[in-house]
């Protein structure tokens, strides 16, 4: 197989438009992916031909809902390869899921006890894991980041001991575009016995992940990163650790039994979707998967790293910008700073021509101050962008320069 980008694009309506009179160029997938037209249809055609409430009605409708969401469960599993669809909770996204697990497996763990992060990860697995801190008294420790935007394996292995119960990392970073060795990663927190909670949030979306081959313990994600809908995402969490924690919340769907004196829990996954789950959401999901897996990712991704390359190419000696992270192998995210500029000015002067990035801290304060900066712009590569826009990019970021010159 091969990947054919027009054809790619010509399934984005979005793609189509112009912003300030100028051709869209987005850039701002890693914040959020622009979404196929087969992801709002297959929505718009649940929405007016089989919505309703999910497993607990007996009428034609209620039952057409539920299959298509536990239709979509299996797709999640198999996205991830993972052993049974009762492995695949659904969450609002990788954000909820990260919550569910430091919350649930927290109440196992007292003062002392460690979780071993990095220094690049997103606040949404920072967070989480500082109210267990606040809360219980379980100490944080972070792995270090190298000047090139990898982590510090050596200093990684150091942190580990006896007192270590959790290691959360992410596959990918948001910022840097760095993938980190996360099989490694998992199969040293096993030595020394901890469990692994892997943020896939910007992986899943640029190569194929398999859990079981990984042996992740928990493995999270969302959906609007993955051409898919907002408001959705997955925890993948291996059945028998899945089996042993307690409730993330409490309401409808998520019991077994209630009386008034007492209340016993339904299995995994129900027990950790109380309430009305998002059906519409998850139908939008599966579409975004079946659609994202009938390609070749392997070009795909050789599409994406060559956009990339472009952009670092026609930037080599220009010496008013500085990228943020250049790791070997990193994805296509390109991180930087343009000298006597703000981040904030500088995407809003590339608006003007037609160019979306994102500026600020990225949800990730820890790993902006460990680059000695308060704030960055970020240009984010998806699938659907062509060679001819990442020239554009830089021309217009060397139109930008002439503002700050």
């Amino acid at each position: 197989m091969s990947f054919d980008v027009q054809a790619a694009r010509a399934q984005f309506p979005i793609l189509g438009r112009e912003v300030n009179g100028k051709p869209l160029i987005y850039l701002d997938s890693a914040a959020s992916a622009q979404k196929p037209s087969v992801v709002m249809e297959a929505m718009k055609r649940a929405s007016e031909t089989s919505y309703a409430n999910v497993h607990r009605g007996l009428h034609t409708l209620a039952n057409e809902a539920t299959e298509a969401y536990e239709v979509a469960r299996e797709t999640v599993r198999g996205f991830l390869n993972a052993g049974a669809a009762s492995e695949i909770v659904f969450t609002k996204g990788a954000t909820e899921a990260i919550n569910l697990v430091a919350s649930s497996f927290g109440r196992s763990l007292a003062a002392g006890d460690e979780i071993v992060l990095s220094q690049m990860e997103h606040h949404a697995n920072i967070v989480p894991w500082h109210f267990l801190r606040e809360r219980s008294g379980v100490v944080l420790r972070f792995v270090p980041v190298t000047d090139d935007g990898r982590l510090d394996m050596d200093a990684f292995r150091a942190l580990l001991g006896p007192s270590t119960r959790m290691v959360a990392i992410s596959h990918m970073s948001n910022v840097l575009g760095t993938v980190n060795p996360v099989g490694e990663i998992i199969a040293a927190a096993h030595a020394a016995g901890a469990l692994a909670l892997i943020d896939g949030a910007q992986a899943v979306v640029h190569q194929s992940v398999d859990v079981r081959a990984l042996d992740a313990d928990f493995y999270v994600f969302s959906g609007h990163k993955l051409y898919g809908p907002t408001g959705i995402g997955a925890l993948y969490g291996k059945a028998e650790l899945l089996a042993g924690l307690p409730p993330y919340q409490g309401g409808g769907e998520m019991i077994e039994t209630v009386t008034l004196e007492s209340v016993t829990y339904g299995d995994p996954p129900y027990r950790f979707e109380a309430g009305t789950p998002p059906i519409l959401e998850a139908v939008g999901l599966a579409a975004a998967i079946d659609w994202l897996t009938s390609l070749d990712r392997e070009a795909v991704a050789a599409h994406e790293h060559a956009l990339y390359a472009r952009v670092k190419e026609r930037l080599n000696g220009a010496n008013w910008l500085t990228e943020i992270g250049a790791a070997p192998g990193k994805g296509a995210i390109f991180a930087f700073n343009m000298a006597g500029a703000h981040a904030h000015d500088v995407a809003q002067i590339l608006d003007r021509y037609g160019v979306a990035v994102r500026a600020g801290t990225h949800c990730a304060e820890p790993l902006m101050r460990r680059f000695g900066v308060t704030s960055s712009a970020r240009a984010s590569f998806g699938l659907y962008n062509t060679l001819e826009e990442a020239d554009a990019f830089v021309d217009a970021l060397t139109q930008t320069r002439t503002f700050f010159a």
